[in-house]
């Protein structure tokens, strides 16, 4: 994708948990300390591009919380410096807010559930309460900036109530949301209580465009969004009221030249060759993460030490160099594992080390740039084996220092970043010996190998660089943004539907032209049970009833259903769409040719689909063959379905038979009948001056195609269409409908 085209008009305004800076209270005054790493870093590279725009700067506010607590008498003074030095506002928490909001909540039931540690999850009701309210908090900072034409860019799941509660205060807003660990499948997710996890869905949704890393975290939300708030999408899009919103995934990037040429300097590249030095010729192995269950330090040590058993001829040759960042030191399961990770250490160095070599080299601290750089610049081998990550950008670091592209990447495919570096060695962390043997294929690899892998995604982290992410991510938000105008532009509104029945009470020949599905009724999982119940048909009688109205039922369903149903009562029927047409009084009459033998060579590979998709099943009409997978689990069906049309597109190139995806389903049917050939057939029967189509897929555009200009047509739910309207749902299209029915004088 191109590079984002940003609004010009109002600021960015960032919102995340954290300010890029820590403001502390030291004797005899204030104390700011630059951040660094995560979301400060990566967008301190974008605040600068914005400043050399050609349509000129674009203002950039960051709000959150700054860190620790300020005395109200601070408050004041932290509020101008932020704002001065740092285009920042300060939300300002107590102590008891962050331990039950940060260390209770976000840290010891949102990150262990998402990260899949159900173990470590707790589930404190005071937690959750502090959770709502310091969200609510962060809210009324926003409500006081907020200006129109503003552009809110909200991060990760400190803060994932607080889309929908703008949402209230500012229905118009423009808001992104993106989260920056894993979302958990429907499984994890429904493990939450009720509430919590309808109020944390419903507040993302809250958002125009929520963002992930991977296409499979946005997949689970996306599928816990259907299961838990009934919310169904399309392509990544969901119609929530009024509104588009959007889930697509956006794997963050790095500073790529800052990281590539901070290794070609020379204080670096000379720091990189001292420790090549003391490590005496021996090969490096480059292990560097914060303290976190979730990275998987454990069991990388264990793999290192099954190396070293199974490949004694590698001791002495080779050192790990591991690096543990301290992170929430005051949570119980961390000075745990820390404990661990020593005991470890030491039992590796007590086995294996001798005079002159010690196995692991260990720091538990964290690294300024310089010396980080010349590390991943010095280093053979970099182990990068978390158990579950959002991303890791620690692997993309390491590839953008190797500046002569040698080196190898052993990765785990539990980090959202092995869905980029496909180059990397990928294992499984919960395996020491898929480590261990990682490791002695790493050493062993030869050069141009390294190169090889090592070029290709150097080239990849350069082009999706930090930059590009947050430009692709503010052009997705704005183009969502865009849609959900054309949408509300397009929406049959009150005017708008008294218009339409001003129009239908002048005429004199009136045609109304009704899917069935989707339209006059909701879908459901077994199309039998989707039966028109007593007031549809009432409703259908009566609008019949009217003089000069024609009502035609043009649906997909066979002729049997539609025969039983509305016989008696429309003016018309069209089944299969439009493969059989039947007058009121009269038989029915095929407008498609014979089927021939496609049907009985293609049948086969239906039922094949509806075998291995449970919930599945085949439909056979007398031109059709239909796959429904609408009760089946939507992502194995989705894919399922892709690829059975797929292979029905090549299979059915030659021959005459059109092959359609539809509304949860995959048909094939004979060409050159569709939705419109049928209505032209009524459209010539009569000189109608009132003409409304309605209808919910594809297939309706075929009717909407031939429509004279002066015809009403209106498409239910969102999406491309033909139509001069969209309606929400069937309920919206039973109210209109209603409308219709009754006389213009009716009370």
């Amino acid at each position: 994708m191109k590079r984002g085209r940003m609004p010009t008009a109002g600021r960015l305004i960032v919102v995340s948990n954290r300010l890029p800076f820590t403001a502390r209270e030291r004797e005899g005054g204030l104390e700011f300390t630059p951040s660094v790493g995560g979301l400060a870093t990566g967008l301190a590279s974008y605040r600068e591009s914005l400043q050399e725009r050609p349509q000129g700067p674009r203002r950039f506010l960051w709000v959150g919380w700054p860190g620790s607590t300020v005395s109200e008498e601070r408050q004041r003074e932290v509020r101008a410096r932020s704002l001065d030095e740092f285009s920042a506002v300060p939300v300002f928490l107590s102590e008891a807010e962050i331990d039950k909001f940060y260390q209770g909540f976000c840290n010891k039931t949102i990150w262990p559930l998402f990260h899949c540690f159900q173990v470590y999850t707790n589930y404190d009701e005071e937690h959750w309460e502090r959770y709502v309210e310091v969200n609510r908090t962060f809210c009324r900072t926003l409500a006081g900036l907020l200006r129109p034409g503003d552009t809110l860019w909200i991060h990760d799941y400190h803060l994932m109530l607080l889309p929908g509660m703008v949402r209230e205060i500012a229905p118009a807003a423009t808001i992104g949301f993106f989260l920056h660990i894993p979302f958990p499948n429907y499984e994890l997710f429904r493990l939450l209580p009720s509430r919590w996890r309808h109020d944390i869905l419903k507040g993302l949704l809250g958002a125009d465009l929520v963002g992930f890393h991977t296409n499979d975290y946005r997949q689970d939300f996306l599928k816990c969004v259907l299961r838990i708030l009934g919310h169904d999408s399309q392509i990544g899009e969901l119609l929530v009221g009024d509104r588009v919103v959007r889930a697509e995934a956006f794997p963050m990037g790095i500073d790529y030249a800052k990281y590539r040429d901070g290794a070609g300097a020379p204080e670096v590249r000379a720091e990189s060759l001292d420790l090549r030095r003391r490590m005496d010729g021996a090969r490096i192995i480059l292990s560097i993460d914060r303290l976190d269950y979730t990275k998987g330090i454990v069991n990388r040590l264990e793999g290192f030490e099954t190396f070293l058993d199974h490949h004694p001829d590698r001791r002495g040759g080779v050192v790990l160099v591991m690096v543990v960042v301290p992170s929430r030191v005051a949570v119980e399961h961390y000075e745990m594992m820390k404990g661990q990770i020593e005991a470890l250490v030491g039992r590796i160095n007590g086995r294996f080390g001798r005079p002159g070599w010690t196995p692991v080299v260990y720091m538990y601290r964290s690294l300024p740039f310089a010396p980080l750089a010349a590390l991943y610049a010095a280093s053979d081998i970099a182990l990068v084996t978390p158990l579950r990550d959002g991303m890791n950008l620690v692997a993309k670091e390491y590839i953008a220092c190797r500046t002569d592209r040698t080196g190898v990447l052993i990765l785990s495919e539990m980090a959202g970043a092995a869905q980029e570096l496909l180059e990397a060695v990928t294992i499984n962390p919960n395996s020491r010996h898929e480590i261990a043997e990682a490791i002695d294929g790493a050493l062993r690899m030869p050069e141009p190998e390294q190169v090889r892998r090592n070029t290709a995604m150097q080239g990849r982290i350069e082009r999706y660089d930090v930059v590009r992410w947050v430009a692709d991510f503010m052009e997705e938000l704005s183009g969502v943004k865009g849609k959900s105008r054309m949408y509300l532009a397009r929406r049959l509104t009150g005017p708008v539907r008294a218009t339409v029945a001003e129009a239908w009470r002048a005429g004199r020949r009136r045609l109304l032209l009704l899917d069935y599905d989707g339209t006059l009724v909701p879908f459901a999982a077994d199309p039998g049970a989707a039966v028109p119940a007593p007031p549809l048909l009432a409703l259908i009688g009566d609008l019949c009833g009217q003089p000069g109205t024609d009502v035609v039922i043009v649906s997909g369903r066979d002729k049997a259903f539609l025969e039983h149903w509305f016989a008696d009562t429309v003016t018309g029927l069209v089944a299969e769409h439009g493969a059989w047409i039947r007058e009121k009084g009269r038989t029915w009459r095929k407008t498609a040719k014979r089927t021939g033998a496609w049907k009985s060579k293609l049948k086969p590979m239906f039922e094949r689909y509806a075998e291995r998709v449970p919930g599945a099943f085949v439909e056979e009409k007398d031109f059709a063959l239909v796959w429904h997978y609408r009760a089946a689990e939507r992502g194995p069906a989705k894919l399922a379905a892709q690829e059975l049309k797929d292979q029905l597109l090549a299979l059915t190139a030659n021959i005459d038979v059109h092959v359609l995806q539809g509304n949860k389903t995959v048909e094939a049917r004979v060409a050159g009948v569709n939705k419109g050939t049928a209505g032209l057939h009524f459209l010539a029967r009569k000189s109608y001056d009132f003409v409304l189509s309605i209808g919910d897929d594809a297939t309706d555009e075929d009717l909407f195609a031939v429509l004279p200009e002066t015809a009403w047509s209106i498409r239910v739910g969102m999406g491309a269409t033909l139509a001069r309207y969209n309606i929400a749902g069937v309920e919206e299209v039973l109210r209109l409908l209603a409308e219709l029915a009754t006389p213009k004088n009716a009370p």
